[in-house]
């Protein structure tokens, strides 16, 4: 369905039940960013908040897309896989053949279909402009602009729907990217060089003109949702949020950016250019989805001209951070939507993908697949990484039909059977997000893809053993021998899963490597195909947290260490009989590692602020007293700063 506008939305939330509005006083100053922390970590992801008493002249709403029912709701749909559904009868019918004139008649309801998604320029002012403020006027500080973490550069823009265009070609892009607030008229703008908004700004330079920009904020929620899809550069964001909303997105001319459109019924939208002779900014940190912060490094200058919104807007923001958070959400409604595409397009054989949640998007990637023949894994791994987004994806798992890959403790149980560590383990290097920090070099790295579909003949190789699994091991055979060795996990040899994982405190170079070797010598390890290296820090048995920890700090080709057994004697017990792959997610500096790298710290709230939620939670109004979710990681951090010490 289209919504007329954020506010029609915002009833719809409070009439489904899925809105709390909160009229105590909360600061934007890190204040609500807590609360909104503590409700989206909730079972489900909570219920969206629209707080009321801010200190400025506009509510702000929160986690809004925070749970699949709200995101349902937001693209008008009852379950996501409607979506892709709608999506892939539509590839079928365009691209079936057309044998005779009854078949092509049969397409022309489709065809006008095409026509009403497209955006329409309409004359006049929108909604978006009843009030125009210019000049001094032009105050972002007047909005709520929220900041987050407490080692944030500032308050950041984190909900933004930004505008651009192609000088040689007029071509529109409609992307997110984060702006801190440097003053009144002034701005960052955080785009990667590898978005499309980066390349329009390249081709400015190349003119030597200012760049026009446009910032809009609200509106129907499916503008948000559109502007962080992964599509083609040549495909309208606008195009894809009228197929969405199924009625075309109108826009209209900005008052002193006339090149650029922006949607008509946003409550916000902020006007201005950037000059490519201006010096860059240096912008950030900023606490990012990553569940770390991301360090600063020089971005352009966004310099406002007019802010123009509706007669009561509402400012719409949201929080990246330690997952589950609200993006998860924005990322599980990608992964339905563009199955399909990818399916119809570049990857027949894949019949469904998961990323999990501690996986934050790119990290982990679940692909399932028809498999017909011996390296199709590879070929689809291959396709995989050559697709869009999907370059930036770390560690790509692939399961054929014989198992359900969102049931994670079946997959892997399946996954594991028909793995041998020393050949069912590609490695590869390219592109990262400039956000990866485990990277040696930024926005380049390795990527690992694990091959656990069953094999082929011509797949296996002669005369390797299983082993048993090392089921009943005593743990404190590994941690009585290995003192650096903290905790030990090994329940999921208990569910026929071959896999430790160990949190242990490094103190030399070269220090996992070694000890990886010398743990896959011991007897009792037999049949144990892969151990997973965590920080000393880390809880190894808290699962979830373990592998959020364990991908991020992962660059899986200079962190893998393959165990190989060998005929001659063992300098402790008898030899393991299969092959055993060592992954180091630990911390990486640069007297162990030869890391270059500042390593950023996790992203926790501070004292003050945690204390101030505790005191006003009972007059919020948003149920039962939820404890702090930071409080669980203060143990974890590397001094109080943004970069790890």
């Amino acid at each position: 369905m289209a919504y007329k506008n954020q506010q029609q939305f915002i009833d719809v939330l409070e009439k489904e039940g899925e809105l709390v509005r909160i009229k105590e006083y909360v600061n934007p100053h890190l204040e609500i960013s807590e609360i909104t922390d503590r409700i989206s970590k909730t079972p489900g992801g909570g219920k969206a908040l629209l707080f009321e008493n801010t200190g400025y002249a506009f509510p702000v709403l929160m986690n809004a897309y925070g749970s699949e029912r709200r995101m349902c709701l937001a693209l008008g749909v009852e379950h996501l896989n409607d979506v892709a559904n709608d999506i892939e009868a539509l590839f079928k019918l365009l691209a079936s053949p057309k044998e005779n004139i009854i078949d092509k008649l049969k397409l022309l309801p489709k065809l006008g279909q095409f026509a009403s998604w497209m955006p329409k320029v309409k004359s006049g002012r929108g909604e978006c402009q009843e009030v125009i403020l210019q000049g001094p006027d032009a105050d972002i500080t007047k909005l709520p602009v929220i900041t987050c973490w407490p080692k944030d550069g500032g308050p950041f823009v984190t909900l933004p729907i930004i505008h651009t265009k192609d000088p040689n070609n007029n071509t529109r892009n409609v992307g997110m990217y984060r702006m801190q607030v440097f003053g009144p008229q002034l701005t960052g703008m955080h785009w990667h060089k590898h978005k499309v908004s980066a390349k329009h700004f390249n081709e400015y330079k190349k003119l030597n003109k200012r760049m026009p920009v446009a910032v809009a904020l609200g509106g129907d929620p499916v503008y948000a949702y559109s502007a962080t899809a992964p599509l083609p550069e040549n495909v309208d964001e606008y195009m894809l949020a009228g197929f969405l909303r199924k009625k075309k997105v109108e826009l209209v001319k900005c008052i002193t950016q006339p090149d650029i459109e922006v949607p008509s019924d946003a409550d916000f939208i902020i006007e201005g250019y950037v000059d490519p002779s201006d010096e860059l900014i240096w912008e950030g940190p900023f606490g990012d989805h990553t569940g770390y912060y991301s360090l600063p490094d020089w971005y352009p200058r966004f310099h406002i001209t007019c802010i123009t919104h509706k007669k009561n807007p509402v400012y719409p923001a949201t929080i990246v951070g330690i997952p589950p958070q609200e993006d998860a959400w924005l990322g599980k409604a990608t992964e339905r939507i563009f199955l399909a595409p990818m399916k119809m397009t570049m990857v027949p054989e894949i019949i469904d993908m998961d990323m999990p949640v501690e996986g934050v998007f790119h990290n982990l990637v679940i692909a399932q697949i028809k498999k017909d023949y011996a390296g199709q894994g590879q070929k689809v791994m291959n396709a995989m990484w050559g697709a869009g987004q999907m370059m930036f994806n770390k560690i790509l798992v692939v399961a054929d039909e014989g198992v359900k890959i969102q049931d994670y403790e079946a997959l892997a149980k399946y996954a594991f059977k028909n793995l041998d560590p020393a050949t069912d383990i590609y490695f590869s290097q390219g592109p990262m997000d400039v956000l990866d920090h485990s990277c040696s070099k930024m926005g380049f790295g390795g990527k690992m893809c694990i091959d656990g579909t069953a094999k082929f003949e011509e797949e296996k190789e002669e005369g390797l053993e299983s082993g048993v699994w090392g089921l009943g091991l005593n743990t404190l055979v590994i941690t009585q021998r290995f003192s650096e060795v903290h905790i030990v996990n090994a329940s999921l040899l208990e569910k026929e899963i071959p896999v430790l994982i160990l949190s242990v405190k490094k103190s030399r170079r070269g220090h996992i490597n070694e000890l990886h070797q010398q743990i896959c010598e011991l007897k009792e390890l037999e049949g144990v195909k892969m151990i997973l290296y965590v920080e000393h820090t880390v809880d190894a048995n808290d699962l979830t947290v373990a592998l959020w920890r364990f991908c991020n700090n992962l660059d899986p080709k200079r962190d893998s260490y393959l165990y190989k057994p060998q005929n001659s004697n063992s300098r402790l017990q008898t030899p393991n009989l299969s092959s055993c792959m060592g992954l180091d997610g630990t911390i990486k500096t640069k007297e162990l590692d030869n890391f270059q790298r500042d390593w950023p710290n996790i992203i926790v709230m501070n004292d003050e602020t945690i204390k101030a939620v505790d005191e006003k939670w009972s007059r919020l109004g948003v149920g039962e007293f939820l404890p702090s979710p930071s409080l669980k990681f203060k143990g974890q951090m590397y001094g109080e700063e943004a970069v790890a010490s």
